[in-house]
């Protein structure tokens, strides 16, 4: 008998061990879809992630030459450290003409002040005038009188009493000039206070105007400095030495890596589960699976990105063939992670949000804390306008201010 004939019993157990290993594997498979439908129903995830960040312009409120470049790409830098250098010949001498301008608007203004008390005592002089053509009118009439009375007896002449009443017109004259003059001077002072009665020499409207040309002048001088907004890392340097600049032109950007977030691009199916507050698994190219960001949902965008598109879809003209379309959702960042495993902006994520959560809303009612951004660089230029007007005034407005 042939030994290479197999018997039924082995037949069967060679029929038994491939149906058992196909019992497993579809085991296998159900656990595994099982597993995989069981966290799926509570985890919403894409590879369509990237970091973002505040890219910071740094532009010159004016024009000029550059004679100074003090940071490179890659250098980071304080805030209020200079970066470029414009040169202030020209904002220098603008400043020295509109201090002297100050100065000037300064002492005539004071002038217009000392003129009130001068004014005043014109008024006193113009009064004494008054009292003294009265009394020479009283006089004369008292001399004219007692001529009249004599001229019957023939004491005294036609002549005589003429002059005496010539005397008296003379006097009344005299009188009505003086209190003309009383006039005059009051109006004088009148119309003197009218431009400084209810204001101080520094608030005259002359001093405010040369005032601001000073300011002006100032902040252009020292906006020929351009100093950094915020610290952050210098990159896309395109200014050159010498290179002649408008106000407005791009010199480089500056990019705060400790405010960086990510935006991860869901479908719009898969929105209906996300909400703010939920917690977020990343993961970046650049490190690789084994460093996770925690991170947590800080708010969902306004549109989809083809409604901000240069040139939005036209679903209503030609034959239309629908799209998925894409939300973004902002996803803040763990600071100190941030601090211990830097990111750039643009770099590439994966995002895995964790939805069992749904208590949250869609739709933020307030600013997040993180959004705000903000520098005082550019106020201590306005206190420095601010205290060299005052020091200019102070130096000219004399022992005595008003």
């Amino acid at each position: 008998m042939n030994a290479s004939i197999s018997t039924p019993a082995a037949s069967n157990s060679k029929r038994s061990k491939a149906l058992k290993g196909v019992t497993l594997v579809v085991l296998l498979g159900l656990a595994y879809g099982g597993y995989e439908w069981y966290l799926g129903r509570h985890e919403e995830a894409t590879d369509n992630a990237y970091v973002q960040g505040n890219v910071v312009q740094i532009t010159p409120q004016v024009g000029g030459t550059v004679t100074a470049i003090f940071a490179d790409d890659t250098d980071f830098v304080k805030a209020g450290q200079p970066l470029v250098q414009l040169d202030p010949a020209d904002a220098g001498v603008a400043l020295d003409q509109a201090e002297a301008n100050l100065a000037q608007a300064v002492r005539q203004t004071r002038s217009l002040y000392a003129n009130n008390s001068t004014l005043g005592a014109q008024i006193a002089v113009r009064e004494s005038d008054v009292t003294r053509a009265r009394t020479d009118l009283a006089r004369a009439s008292d001399d004219l009188g007692r001529r009249q009375s004599l001229v019957g007896n023939g004491a005294v002449s036609r002549e005589e009493l003429g002059h005496a009443q010539s005397q008296v017109a003379a006097a009344q004259n005299a009188l009505v000039a003086a209190q003309a003059g009383v006039t005059a001077a009051r109006e004088q002072l009148s119309s003197n206070q009218t431009l400084t009665e209810g204001t101080k020499v520094e608030a005259y409207p002359s001093v405010m105007a040369a005032a601001a040309k000073v300011r002006e002048a100032y902040l252009a001088l020292h906006r020929a400095a351009l100093p950094a907004p915020v610290d952050g890392y210098v990159a896309k340097r395109t200014v050159q030495l010498g290179q002649r600049v408008q106000a407005g032109a791009p010199l480089m950007s500056l990019i705060p890596l400790k405010q960086l977030w990510v935006d991860a691009n869901f479908k719009e199916v898969q929105l209906r589960s996300i909400r703010i507050g939920q917690p977020v698994l990343l993961t970046a190219d650049v490190y690789g699976k084994k460093m996770e960001y925690r991170g947590l949902v800080a708010g969902l965008g306004a549109g989809t990105g083809a409604a901000f598109a240069l040139l939005p879809a036209q679903n209503a003209t030609g034959n239309w063939i629908k799209v998925v379309q894409r939300v973004p959702v902002r996803i803040a960042l763990d600071a100190k992670q941030l601090l211990q495993n830097p990111l750039r902006v643009g770099l590439s994520m994966e995002a895995t949000v964790d939805v069992t959560d749904q208590s949250g809303k869609s739709l933020s009612e307030a600013p997040h804390p993180s959004s705000a951004v903000q520098t005082e660089v550019y106020a201590a230029m306005d206190k420095g306008a601010n205290d060299a007007v005052q020091s200019i005034i102070a130096a000219h407005a004399g022992k005595r201010a008003h």
